[in-house]
């Protein structure tokens, strides 16, 4: 097992602590178990955060025979202008 230190708001610490006294468990295993929950909502599978994002494309949008250029072009060029 390996020790560490860790920094929590001041609040939420006290909120841990009765949580914890409630089940009659110490600070480190409420920790422990919070991570372990952590670990089975957010699984690995789940995409890596280095792998660029884009949007999804559909073929029914409407703006067919536009680039993506083209069409944020045609946004800007239909945006209210901007206040200096």
């Amino acid at each position: 097992m390996t020790k560490t230190q860790i920094q929590v708001p001041e609040e939420l610490f006290q909120e841990l602590r009765t949580f914890a006294k409630q089940r009659e468990w110490s600070l480190a295993e409420t920790f422990r178990r919070g991570a372990e929950l952590l670990l089975q909502v957010y699984p690995e599978t789940a995409g890596k955060a280095s792998e660029a994002w884009t949007p999804p494309t559909s073929n029914r949008a409407g703006w067919k025979g536009l680039s993506a250029d083209e069409l944020r072009d045609a946004v800007f060029a239909d945006a209210e202008p901007r206040l200096a």
